[in-house]
């Protein structure tokens, strides 16, 4: 691991704000929705409080001790005030996945693109739409589900979302729903005059025995400048279950925030897998909370930072009931001068016994300039526990890159058929064919190109 000292490490110089202000403030809409339910208007003023009254977390911040937010705060993010030109179905094209045949809904620079999504002939016992829409039709009916999964938040930038979100998605399984085909929630960010922050929110909720396939995918028109804050609540009913890929492939120039709080229930099962490639400056907070017994959580994650990034995974996985299973591995490959964090805690509290957790995370330094900063943690309470976790930091076997040399194969093509041998096991577990294919592709590509 490399201790050297990067500019974004250092605590945030925040300039001098108004009373009673924070230096997220910015971020806030002007003003607040004209008509929203009483439940929500007060979770909206409270988050704001909280914004209002935080300061930016700092290098003494233990759960921002290795990712410095001076970059973030610098670029002056204001809301994003105004949907840019309507896009058409064409100007996006290239940014779909080639044979992957999904329920598509589409969220441009936060908000719903109706003429880009593709919702026709849903299954019986799914719902999904904007979240916008759903609290105007019916302001109600999400009292007992928006807000509640998260909570607070992990951090003051969860508390920014709630304050300040606008439009999302919502997607409701109904008990029993079998969902074959894979829904698709992508998120499109457009360039505009100024340096815009959207802030999304989304709602997944599955009854008791339903099973959904989710993909979100972040890309981007161009290589803009702009930040994405969001956050997504999952509640599961008894018995259902979710696969959950993430694949951030962003703007180089952008910064992403993402905030996935999970709730289960009792025998319920999410398998998650995180791929992130994209943008300058990305964190990704998973937190995840058994609310019944014989519950199973399975993640895993694959993050790729070069020159100019920073990419950056927080798990707070807690184990408050017996008789739960969790997983977690995640592989890293930085190059360059790339920076990456892992800090993930699994948490056991005293009366969750039998619980069974492992977490590993495993990285891959291409140069003596990359970065990474891993610490996996066990926090036991229990005595009767199956409990592990490691952590490994590496290089490429100077033998193994010799004896494809010696073959004719060029460095680059050789580096990069090493490296995705390494990162083969989390991509294989996507479980889909047409997104390991594209997800192949692009790691392959960054590898072989990526400077030394």
């Amino acid at each position: 691991m490399n201790a050297q000292a990067l500019e974004s490490d250092r605590p945030a110089k925040v300039a001098a704000s108004e009373p009673d202000q924070g230096p997220f403030d910015a971020w806030l809409p002007a003003t607040a929705p004209n008509a929203e339910p009483a439940w929500l208007a007060l979770a909206r003023a409270a988050a704001t409080e909280r914004v209002h009254s935080q300061g930016a977390p700092t290098g003494k911040s233990e759960g921002w001790r290795y990712t410095g937010l001076r970059a973030l705060l610098e670029q002056g993010f204001t809301p994003v005030d105004a949907q840019p030109a309507a896009l058409l179905p064409e100007d996006v094209d290239h940014l779909l996945v080639p044979g992957l045949d999904s329920h598509r809904i589409v969220i441009v620079n936060g908000r719903f693109a109706p003429q880009l999504s593709s919702l026709a002939g849903l299954p019986k016992g799914l719902r999904i739409g904007s979240l916008r829409i759903a609290l105007a039709e019916d302001p109600d009916a999400l009292t007992d589900d928006l807000t509640r999964v998260a909570g607070d938040g992990a951090h003051v930038l969860a508390a920014s979302n709630t304050a300040g979100m606008d439009d999302g998605m919502v997607l409701l399984a109904a008990p029993g729903a079998l969902v074959e085909k894979p829904v698709e929630l992508l998120h499109i960010s457009v360039g505009m005059d100024e340096p815009r922050v959207a802030q999304p929110r989304h709602l997944v909720k599955l009854g008791d025995g339903a099973q959904v396939t989710l993909i979100e995918r972040w890309a981007s028109l161009g290589d803009a400048l702009y930040c994405n804050n969001a956050v997504l609540e999952i509640g599961l009913g008894r018995d259902a279950v979710l696969a959950h890929r993430r694949v951030q492939l962003e703007s180089p120039s952008a910064f992403h925030i993402s905030g996935v709080y999970l709730g289960q229930g009792a025998g319920s099962r999410y398998n998650g897998i995180n791929i992130g490639l994209g943008g300058r400056w990305s964190r990704t907070d998973l937190v995840m909370r058994f609310a019944g017994e014989h519950a199973e959580c399975d993640l895993g994650g694959l993050y790729l930072a070069g020159d100019g990034q920073l990419v950056d995974y927080h798990l707070d996985v807690r184990h408050g009931l017996p008789h739960c299973t969790s997983r977690e591995s995640f592989k890293g490959i930085i190059h360059g001068r790339g920076k990456a964090v892992f800090d993930g805690l699994v948490y056991v509290a005293k009366d969750a016994q039998q619980t069974d957790a492992a977490m590993s995370n495993r990285n891959l330094l291409l140069s003596q300039s990359a970065e990474v900063d891993t610490k996996p943690q066990l926090e036991i309470y229990a005595d009767d526990v199956k409990c592990s976790h490691g952590t490994t930091v590496g290089q490429i076997e100077p033998e193994m890159l010799f004896y494809l040399r010696s073959r004719g194969i060029r460095e680059g093509l050789a580096r990069r058929m090493l490296c995705l041998g390494f990162a083969g096991e989390i991509i294989d577990a996507l479980g889909n064919d047409a997104l390991a294919a594209h997800v192949t592709e692009v790691v392959g590509a960054r590898l072989e190109a990526a400077p030394l």
